[in-house]
C-alpha cells in the first residue's frame, strides 16, 4: 500500500478516487517537479503533468471501488534522465492494453494511452498486493542542470500534445 512519504528523488502520495482526486495529483506531480529542478512551463514538467493526469484520471474512471483511493507515486532517476510516474487502484481486472490505439480514437474518450506512449519511454502494469494494480510509465525528462527539457534523443510530440509554455497544474 502507498503511503504519504516524500524523499529527495520520490513522491508518494494518496488521493481520493474522484476527478478532483486526479486534478490534485496532477498538481502535486507539477510542485514535485518544480522541487526536483524543473520549473512548470519546462517540457519535462509539462510531459510528467500530462502522465499523471492521463493515468489518474484512468485509475478513477476505470480502477475505481467503493472505499478505496488511488496511489501516486513519482521517482526522479536523474544518473537515467527519467521520472517513472506510478499510479494504483484497487481494481486489477481492468487493465489498460499493452499497446495504445494505432490511430485516434473516435469519440470523447480513448486518446490518454496514445499521449502517454508518445511522451514515455516505457509503460506497464504491475500486480499490487493484496488487491489492484499499479500502472507506470516512464517519461524522460533530461538533466536537472540543463533547462528541463526532454534529452534530444526522446521522442517528440506535436506542439498541440504538449503545451511549450505554462502548463497548467
Amino acid at each position: 500500500m502507498l503511503t504519504d512519504k516524500t524523499t529527495a528523488s520520490s513522491l508518494t502520495e494518496q488521493f481520493v478516487s474522484s476527478p478532483r482526486g486526479a486534478r490534485l495529483a496532477r498538481r502535486l506531480a507539477v510542485r514535485c517537479m518544480a522541487e526536483w529542478g524543473y520549473p512548470p512551463p519546462s517540457d519535462a514538467s509539462c510531459a510528467v503533468a500530462l502522465v499523471v493526469g492521463e493515468l489518474a484520471a484512468n485509475a478513477v474512471r476505470h480502477g475505481r471501488a467503493p472505499g478505496h483511493d488511488f496511489g501516486l507515486r513519482l521517482v526522479l532517476d536523474a544518473a537515467e534522465g527519467l521520472v517513472r510516474v506510478e499510479v494504483a487502484d484497487a481494481v486489477g481486472e481492468k487493465r489498460p492494453p499493452v499497446t495504445g490505439p494505432s490511430s485516434c480514437p473516435e469519440g470523447e474518450s480513448g486518446r490518454g494511452l496514445l499521449l502517454v506512449d508518445a511522451l514515455a519511454v516505457r509503460r506497464g502494469t504491475e500486480d499490487r498486493w493484496p488487491v489492484g494494480k499499479t500502472v507506470w510509465a516512464e517519461v524522460p525528462v533530461g538533466s536537472v542542470s540543463g533547462s528541463g527539457d526532454r534529452p534530444s534523443s526522446a521522442p517528440r510530440t506535436a506542439s498541440p500534445a504538449v503545451p511549450a509554455a505554462g502548463c497548467p497544474g
